[in-house]
This record gives structure tokens, sequence and C-alpha cells, in this order.
């Protein structure tokens, strides 16, 4: 991993932009992570097709409030997505669902599995190779925890990667099939934030994949609105979720 920046924010954080593998990222500590006490780690995943130019004021207050809470973080570009490469067929993919959703109709689940599933294939060896270099910091603690959309990067990462101890995921994405019975291989503790109203998300689709996770403890979270009208406490809900989690003496 070669830091490329250090910014110093407020309240005594520290931002490091990255690059590795080819790919760019952010790493935000907290001003209490140092190598007698090391910080439990969150991966900040974006929302698919936008870029980190665009998402990162949003993604800058996730970082400075889980810093608020002794965490540190970490997000990535994703595949297809600000400098980086197209992935082969996804504008295809993007047009077919456009075309089916004009029409009034819900995309087939061959068009979700071409939108989604080579995003969850690219993204999942970054985030893990992005996880062995920072892990490998003496700031860092092994405590993980994996935060936001896409929920199938999120599914696959945490049945793959034994380092992810729990999952605030946003259902606000669409599920493969194969996503479903991914889910049913994770145990680890689970939060689910469903906005009800989400025009651009299958609910029953969401609903389908929380109980289909094999996890003892997880729990739904659902607000009345669309995509983008998360209520700020439901943030403050995911922030506790990880806290009660990932907050070890000694980690």
């Amino acid at each position: 991993m070669q830091v490329t920046s250090h910014i110093p924010l407020g309240d005594g954080v520290l931002e490091r932009a990255f690059s590795l593998n080819g790919f760019t990222g952010i790493l935000w500590m907290p001003p209490t992570a140092t190598p007698a006490s090391p910080a439990p780690l969150l991966l900040l995943n974006q929302a698919g097709g936008f870029g980190t130019r665009r998402m990162y004021p949003r993604l800058k207050a996730r970082a400075e409030a889980a810093a608020a809470d002794g965490f540190a973080s970490v997000t990535i570009e994703l595949p297809g997505t600000g400098d980086r490469p197209p992935l082969p067929g996804a504008e295809q993919a993007r047009t077919d669902l456009r075309a089916a959703l004009a029409a009034g109709e819900m995309p087939s689940d061959d068009v979700i599995d071409r939108l989604i599933l080579p995003l969850v294939d690219a993204a999942v060896p970054d985030w893990q190779a992005t996880l062995d270099a920072v892990l490998a910091l003496t700031e860092i603690g092994t405590r993980v925890g994996f935060s936001g959309g896409v929920i199938a990067i999120g599914v696959r990462l945490a049945v793959v990667d034994p380092r992810i101890a729990a999952a605030g995921l946003f259902a606000g994405s669409y599920v493969p099939r194969s996503t479903m019975d991914e889910a049913r291989g994770i145990g680890i503790p689970i939060h689910v934030l469903l906005q009800w109203d989400d025009e651009g998300n299958d609910r029953q689709a969401a609903l389908d994949l929380f109980d289909a996770f094999g996890s003892r403890e997880k729990t739904l979270v659902a607000n009345m609105g669309g995509h983008t009208g998360v209520p700020a406490f439901a943030g403050e809900d995911a922030g506790r979720f990880f806290v009660r989690h990932l907050q070890r003496r000694g980690e």
C-alpha cells in the first residue's frame, strides 16, 4: 500500500489516501489508534456506479462518525468506477435495467446477475487485498466490520473472509439469485437497514435475503421513505451495532 497524502481533519482524525494493486482508497484513523491501543476497522463500501469523488462527502461523514466511536475506516474505489476501466457487460446490463424499469417491470434475474455479479467478483478480492495491507498496520486491531451497500458485496465478503466479524448492510441494491444461497452460510451478527419506499429496490427480495441469513443474531431496521431518505438516527443505530460487536479491550 502506497500512501499518497496525509490530511488532518477535525477532532484529530487523520485521512490517508493510498494506492494498492492498481486501485485507490482512503484510510481514516481516529486519534485514539496507537500500537498500544489499536482501533477496530470498518470497511466503508460505496454505492455502485458513483465513485469516490462523488461519494466523498458521505464517506467522510461516515468515517468521522466512526472515529468518534473509536473506529478506523477505509474505503476503496470500486471496480468500474472513478478512473478504473468499465466492467465488461456493465453498460448493457444498465441499459437493460433501465428499459425494464421504464416499462414498469421488475428487472429479470438475468439482468440483475449481469449487473451485480461481475462487480462482486471483482470487488471482493480488492477488499481482501485492502484488508491484508491495512491490518498490517500496528495501529489497527483485528476486529473488522463491513458497512454499507452493495449488499451482495457484503454478503460475499462475509462468506469468504473470516476476518469480517460483523456486517451492517444497506438493502438498497438488487439481489442476485446466488446471493440468497450465500447468505445461508453467514453466521456473524447482521444489521440490515431498509428504506421501505425505496423506488430502486425490490423490497421483497430484501426481506427474503434477511430471512435467508444464517446468523443467530440479525436485526432488520425499516424506515419509511425513499433511497436517499435514510434518517440520521438510523446511522446512529448502526454505529451502536458496531460498538457492541467490535469494541473489545486490547483489540
